[in-house]
This record gives structure tokens, C-alpha cells and sequence, in this order.
């Protein structure tokens, strides 16, 4: 949360000084928080690879919002290829595996920022992908120093991963494969649905229909991971919509924000619903924050939710399904 709270403070004074859209400092946290965890014990070529490929793929995935809000089906369908592909890369060993996470990364952030981040008085696809490379930059920047000054000055060093023994995978297809396209199934899926059903809130399925599939290790697993975010989220929108009812508004709703994700942030490796909780309460707040009225918004939340989760679960049952006996051997 110190390279979280660094990174959009850093925003903060960019987007005052470049007269910058707020969407800005919302992809600042959203690229710092899900970085944090993927460098802490990265050596330097990983931080190296990380400063050339996110700032791209950050890039890349603000184009890719515009042609959503342009083209939504052309949009839904160049998404759905870029959250599936990293995942399909995995058969190529654990390189390939952090890789295909950076560039998971800001797609999943496009979930969040609810418009495209670029100057209000520059419309240009050049500004506008320039200015989503440069966050990504800063969030680069200022997770390195905080964890750079946690492991020269802090009690708390973090114990270097060792390299998980491969084992050749009889699955055929492999399980990487079989997870890229499940998770395909499920966003396209979420996508025409969302739209469809939700209209212009969309984006509560299409993420959980992600956060369910994502590093899929069988049918229980993503029953689990569905039926907990599930839950999360009931908890979650409810307390935002509490919060709302108090009259929390405005900088502080979003000093609330920051302390739910803090909490869910150190909750989290007891259960996941704990974190389900937290980011849906953050981007209720947000989205409270833009003028969304979040009591009125609940059972479209809720829904889209449950929806969301039942997709997932679906591909993974009956779509190539990952036999669990064999999970442990797969590549």
C-alpha cells in the first residue's frame, strides 16, 4: 500500500500538471497494487523485462478500451484474444509464465478505469497511449523504490522462489491450452451477455467471469474461487453501499478506499473472499466517487456477479475440463 499510496500521489501531481483526465490516477493504483506482488523477488532482468513490457501492454490495452467503446464487438473479441494468450504462453516454462502475467496486468486494470485516460483536451490515439505507457512507468518506478527501501532498511525480507520442478505433461492438450481457452470461452461469453443484459455495466461480469477462470487447477477450484468472490462481492457492495448511506463522500470516501484495500490487502491470504470484498467495495467507491448511485446499482451488481461466476464455472466444467488427478504433473 506505500508504493500504491506513492504511485497515486506521484499521479496526482502529474494529472494536476498535465490537466489530465481522473481516469489516470485510477490506473496508477490499479497497475501498482497487482505489480507489487509479481516484483517482489524479481531479480533484475525480471524488472528490467517488466519497465520495457508493461508500459506497452499498458499502452496496447488503452487502445484496445477505445475500440470497445467504439466497436464493442471488435473490442470484446481483441480483449478477450489478449487476457487468453498470456495464458496459452504458459506451456513454454516460468519465464513465459511472468511474462504472460505482466501483460495481464493493465488489461484487467482496463476492467477498473471507467473511461479512457488521456487529457480532456487531447483526443489523438497518440496522447492518449503515450500517456497510458508513461503510468506504467510510474508504477514501475515507485513499486522498485518502496521495495528496494523495505529490503535495504526493513525487518521483513522476502524469501527468494525457487524454481518449481517441471514435470512433461500427458494432457493433451496441455493444460495451459485447456485453461487459455476456458478463460476465452468465459470473457467472450461475459462480454455479449454483459452487454446485453447489463448494457453499459458490463464490466462486473466480464471481471468476475476473469478473476473465477484465472490460474485454473480444476472444476473445484474455480467452484470455489467463483462461490468466494461471490460472496465477497455481496459483502463488499454492501458495505460501499453503507458507506454511501453514511454520507461518506467525496476525498473521503476515497480515503476509505484506500483503507479497505489495505485491510483486504492483509486479509487476503486467509480466504479470497476477504479480497473479493475489498476490491468490490474500492470500485463501488469509485465509482460512487463518479457520480454512480451504489444503492441504486446493487442487485446490477449482484447479478452480474453471479452471472459472471456461473460463466466460469461453466467453461471449466465442460469445456476441456482439467482432470485433477493430474494437475500436480502439468506443465
Amino acid at each position: 500500500m506505500t508504493a500504491v499510496l506513492l504511485c497515486w500521489s506521484t499521479a496526482l501531481l502529474l494529472e494536476t500538471a498535465a490537466h489530465l483526465h481522473t481516469d489516470v490516477l485510477v490506473l496508477a493504483v490499479a497497475l501498482s497494487l497487482t505489480l507489487s506482488s509479481t516484483q517482489r523477488t524479481a531479480d533484475t532482468r525480471r524488472r528490467l523485462t517488466a519497465l520495457v513490457l508493461l508500459p506497452a501492454t499498458a499502452a496496447v490495452a488503452h487502445l484496445v478500451g477505445r475500440l470497445i467503446a467504439t466497436h464493442y464487438a471488435v473490442g470484446a473479441a481483441v480483449f478477450t484474444a489478449g487476457i487468453s494468450f498470456p495464458i496459452w504462453i504458459r506451456r513454454y516454462g516460468p519465464t513465459a509464465t511472468k511474462l504472460g502475467t505482466l501483460m495481464t496486468l493493465p488489461f484487467v486494470a482496463l476492467l477498473v478505469v471507467p473511461g479512457p485516460a488521456l487529457p480532456p483536451q487531447a483526443q489523438s490515439g497518440l496522447v492518449s497511449w503515450a500517456w497510458s505507457a508513461l503510468i506504467g512507468v510510474l508504477a514501475c518506478g515507485c513499486v522498485w523504490l518502496v521495495q528496494g527501501l523495505s529490503d535495504a532498511y526493513g525487518p521483513w525480507r522476502p524469501d527468494p522462489q525457487a524454481p518449481a520442478p517441471r514435470r512433461p505433461s500427458r494432457l493433451h492438450p496441455r493444460p495451459s491450452t485447456r485453461m487459455a481457452v476456458q478463460m476465452a470461452a468465459a470473457t467472450a461469453a461475459a462480454f455479449a451477455l454483459g452487454r446485453l443484459v447489463f448494457d453499459h455495466h458490463w464490466p462486473w461480469m466480464v471481471l468476475t467471469a476473469y478473476v473465477s477462470a484465472s490460474g485454473n487447477r480444476g472444476r473445484t477450484d474455480v467452484l470455489r474461487k467463483g462461490a468466494e468472490r461471490f460472496a465477497g462481492a455481496c459483502a463488499g457492495t454492501l458495505l460501499a453501499t453503507g458507506v454511501a448511506a453514511a454520507g461518506i463522500t467525496g476525498r473521503a470516501s476515497v480515503a476509505v478506499m484506500f483503507a479497505v484495500l489495505a485491510v483486504s490487502l492483509w486479509l487476503r491470504p486467509l480466504n479470497y473472499a476477504y479480497w473479493a470484498a475489498g476490491v468490490t467495495t474500492a470500485l463501488s467507491l469509485l465509482l460512487g466517487y463518479f457520480g454512480q448511485d451504489a444503492a441504486g446499482l446493487l442487485p446490477i451488481r449482484l447479478a452480474g456477479i453471479a452471472l459472471g461466476a456461473v460463466l466460469s464455472m461453466a467453461a471449466a466444467w465442460w469445456l476441456l475440463p482439467v482432470p485433477r488427478r493430474r494437475i500436480v504433473k502439468a506443465a
